[in-house]
């Protein structure tokens, strides 16, 4: 059988590679094949192979293929060190920019690098290094310093440069012979962020590095179209869907993290009151709250009202990493709720009475009250039963002033988990990207 694409997700764990053909209207998917992630092995290929035999063997012939893609978040996903100047502004918009295009940041400095940053930084041995500071032709010495310290340690490391763009000649001359990337500043002047093209170039850095990762250095022998980090794929087809829908708001709930992804710009009542900018696309990474790998992180969180009638040892012992008795699935979505709720309340912003003269009220942080879709994916919203239910229980129901989603936000699940391959296809077929993701979705 000859079909169109062949998308893969390769996670730390497992490998999951879906085919698809193209109708005049829709697409076909022709299955999806699994099998685990191959990088301790040496080569994330075999792994590849080996999910693509599994989708032969489901449809019971071979398959040739003309375009292949690929999400990992394999050997690390894409590590990421952030340098800027002050924390709320400089650093902030950098660190979203990283986490918009899928990044694991590992470290954030703000103010000039001492060495046991370089230290630090030579540690964790991170797939990029972005440099921030300074609005445009503001304050310069502090990224102009970071560049040069980190230009003379040569770490052969991608570098990002996303700061005053006063200082694009000397840093051009800095880093010559390194890779270097020089992008318009992400804080270009008070109160304004800029972060999408930092995202756009962060990715293409991602591509282009792909190969250096432990186990990826074979990947482009058998992928040859685009190859994206899962998160910022996720994070594509967000935006893809703010597009065609409004305002989304994307909840995936996994065994090690939950990432929140929202595309809104908020109500104008919020906007007048915000005490900093905020992206209109943002994305949070919740490292501490998976429903198997970091359940004990989520149980230790659990109080009465959250246990009912059960207790945290039972929990405990009742996880499973494919929950399937009864009992396994009821404790996996008490964790899944728990998870939803806490990770929504880190991501949105919240409301504060300034007790000044005038008792106003300010805002802080993220407004997802117009938010119009809210979307579950991931395999704990997925596959478990009663995903929407949840997802619906997250909704403000009250009338007063909020950034949380209002109860007037409708409730979809992304049925055929192929968000991430949507976001990847995006890149080359948009038109075939939102098929699926409307497909998947049931709009």
């Amino acid at each position: 059988m000859r079909i169109d694409y062949l998308v893969s997700e390769i996670g730390s764990t497992t490998t999951v590679t879906t085919g698809f053909k193209l109708n005049k209207s829709s697409i076909e998917i022709i299955g999806q094949g699994k099998s685990y992630t191959t990088v301790q092995e040496g080569d994330v290929n075999i792994g590849l192979r080996k999910s693509i035999e599994d989708l032969e063997s489901q449809i019971g012939e071979c398959i040739i293929w003309n375009r292949m893609l690929a999400a990992s978040s394999a050997a690390g996903g894409l590590k990421i060190t952030v340098h800027g100047l002050v924390e709320d502004m400089t650093v902030k918009a950098a660190k979203e920019a990283a986490l918009g295009a899928g990044g694991n940041i590992k470290l954030v400095t703000a103010g000039k690098l001492r060495s046991s940053d370089i230290k630090r930084i030579k540690q964790i041995e991170p797939n990029l290094i972005m440099i921030a500071g300074g609005t445009d032709f503001g304050e310069r010495e502090t990224a102009l310093y970071n560049s040069e310290v980190l230009s003379r340690e040569m770490l052969n490391k991608p570098i990002v440069y996303c700061g005053n763009s006063a200082n694009h000649e000397e840093v051009r001359e800095l880093f010559k012979g390194q890779e270097l990337y020089i992008v318009d500043n992400v804080y270009p002047k008070i109160d304004e962020l800029n972060v999408e093209p930092s995202r756009k170039i962060i990715q293409k850095a991602f591509e282009n590095n792909i190969t250096r990762a432990p186990g990826m250095n074979q990947i482009k022998d058998m992928v040859n179209g685009t190859i994206m980090p899962t998160p910022g794929a996720v994070m594509e087809s967000a935006k893809l869907l703010h597009e065609i829908l409004g305002d989304v708001l994307v909840l995936d709930v996994g065994g090690a993290t939950t990432d929140v992804h929202s595309v809104t710009e908020g109500s104008s009542e919020i906007l007048d009151i915000l005490i900093s900018p905020e992206p209109v696309a943002k994305r949070t990474v919740e490292g501490d709250l998976g429903v198997y790998v970091n359940s004990g992180n989520i149980i230790d969180l659990l109080d009465l009202r959250d246990l009912k009638s059960v207790n945290k040892q039972f929990i405990t012992d009742n996880i499973k990493s494919i929950p399937s008795t009864k009992q396994e699935i009821d404790c996996s979505l008490i964790l899944t709720k728990k998870a939803l709720e806490i990770a929504l309340n880190r991501h949105v912003g919240y409301l504060k009475r300034n007790y000044g003269a005038s008792k106003q009220i300010v805002a802080y942080g993220k407004d997802l009250s117009k938010i119009k879709y809210i979307i579950g994916t991931g395999g704990a919203l997925t596959r478990l039963p009663d995903g929407q239910k949840l997802l619906r229980e997250i909704r403000y129901n009250k009338e007063d002033l909020t950034m949380l989603p209002r109860a007037s936000a409708e409730v979809f699940l992304d049925r055929n988990y192929i968000m991430a391959c949507a976001g990847v296809l995006s890149k080359e077929n948009k038109a075939a990207a939102l098929i699926l993701l409307r497909q998947s979705l049931g709009i």
